[in-house]
């Protein structure tokens, strides 16, 4: 009778425990899920999707945001594979509404303002592993901290660690596309290093781009329709020659892809890289590496979960993008926020190169 009685205590004890960590969870949730793979309405709102269970080391987060990112669409098509069925996105912001005993012991708390990515965003509740939170700082918006997860810290890694150090201070770097999204937080964050910035820009969005402090702006027409600019209505390799005294960019950050591919390796300076990180345009088809030679040039094709490999690293970079937000830095621009209910209309809206910033889902 002992043993028993020690047990029901025990367990009562660790029942106190969680409850004290949980807010009331309901069965089922609002998700945007795909469940077969195609165009923007592949992604289909259902308001009785099971909520997640919390596990050992996690936080179930009731999510205010979520970020639409270009290699969402990626998922939706299934140009990048996932497992079928599954919901939207890979960035979010919102409070803490469950925390596991592990989450609880570093600190985390029922309520807490949080940013995360990881897959399954577009939902009223996430479930994030404890080392995958980012603390938002007073003084930053929830949206602004969401925009920041994969944009900001993509750009940062583009910026700071990508180029490898092949670039200096006062040289220079073209960034592909500054008018919208992460190639806003890149333009700014280059020059937050010292690099002189050449930026690409399509006309209906030059208003955005001039505002992003590059040292020389090519302003392209647009194309009707998509997400990129007409990379064919200027000479650009000619202009970043001219720019750049025939000597060429020590780094290029092209997410443009398939159009850009040629004037960007073409634009580099000797022994500079090209970082090749997005398919707006389609996906860079492959090349002989011999194209290279002529300049001893570097290429290189990063992603974002190779630059936050451990949460020192994750924090690390945020810490220093919420200072510069803080310290009025940075310029993030949200352009649009959809309902969570308009989910096709939001890839819909990104797709056709409409943004002028950040795009994002705002969840009820």
């Amino acid at each position: 009778m002992l043993s028993i009685t020690r047990g029901a205590r025990i367990t009562n004890v660790k029942s106190l425990a969680l409850s004290r960590c949980m807010s009331s969870l309901p069965t089922t949730m609002k998700a945007a899920v795909v469940r077969e793979t195609g165009d923007a309405h592949a992604l289909k709102l259902e308001s009785d999707y099971p909520t997640p269970q919390l596990k050992p080391g996690q936080v179930i987060v009731k999510n205010q945001y979520a970020g639409i990112n270009f290699i969402d669409t990626y998922h939706r098509k299934g140009l990048y594979p996932r497992d079928l069925p599954f919901v939207g996105g890979q960035e979010g912001g919102g409070t803490v509404a469950a925390v596991s005993e592990e989450a609880a012991k570093e600190g985390i708390k029922v309520g807490d303002s949080v940013a995360y990515s990881v897959f399954g965003s577009y939902a009223q509740y996430t479930a994030v592993p404890a080392a995958k939170l980012l603390p938002v700082p007073e003084g930053v918006g929830l949206d602004v901290a969401t925009s920041c997860v994969v944009q900001g810290l993509t750009a940062h890694y583009l910026t700071s660690s990508a180029h490898a150090n092949l670039i200096k201070e006062g040289e220079w770097c073209l960034i592909h596309g500054v008018g919208g999204g992460t190639c806003q937080w890149a333009a700014q964050m280059a020059k937050l290093r010292g690099f002189k910035v050449i930026g690409t820009c399509s006309k209906g969005k030059a208003d955005i781009a001039k505002s992003l402090g590059c040292d020389e702006l090519i302003v392209l027409d647009e194309v009707a329709g998509a997400s990129y600019e007409d990379y064919e209505s200027v000479d650009i390799v000619s202009r970043v020659m001219e720019v750049t005294d025939g000597k060429g960019c020590k780094a290029i950050i092209d997410g443009i892809g398939k159009s850009t591919v040629d004037i960007s390796i073409n634009s580099l300076a000797h022994r500079g890289i090209f970082i090749s990180f997005g398919n707006a345009s389609g996906a860079v088809p492959a090349f002989p590496v011999l194209r290279l030679i002529g300049k001893s040039a570097y290429v290189t094709r990063p992603k974002l979960l190779d630059y936050t490999v451990d949460r020192a690293e994750l924090i690390t970079r945020a810490d220093e993008i919420f200072g510069w937000l803080k310290e009025g830095k940075l310029n993030v621009s949200v352009d649009r926020c959809f309902p969570l209910e308009e989910a096709a209309e939001g890839h819909l809206y990104l797709e056709a190169g409409k943004s002028k910033g950040k795009v994002l889902y705002q969840i009820d």
